[in-house]
């Protein structure tokens, strides 16, 4: 299943309620799930992001539905990105060349 890296940063609202943050973040392993899709993993960072979320979907249109679901309770604003393992990039890289 293709790969999403999320980088995700609190809203006020997430800030004011950090205390939930672990209870929020099963919630959205779950909703996830219920799409189809998976939350591999989640991680609480300090720096430019204050969450990375890696989130593996069958396509873009799932993953995109199930970080919009997230962005929606409005804790949290993301910035997603499509991940390439090697496997793939070796086929790009095929397919690129020709």
């Amino acid at each position: 299943m293709p790969t999403f890296i999320a980088l995700l940063n609190w809203t006020d609202q997430g800030v004011r309620n950090y205390k939930d943050t672990a209870k929020r973040a099963e919630a959205f392993g779950a909703a996830v799930q219920k799409l189809g899709a998976e939350l591999v993993d989640i991680y609480w960072t300090v720096g430019a992001y204050d969450l990375v979320a890696v989130v593996e979907a069958p396509d873009d249109e799932t993953a995109t539905a199930a970080l919009l679901q997230l962005g929606g309770v409005g804790n949290v604003r993301t910035s997603t990105l499509r991940a390439f393992d090697r496997e793939e990039m070796e086929g790009i890289i095929a397919k690129a060349a020709g």
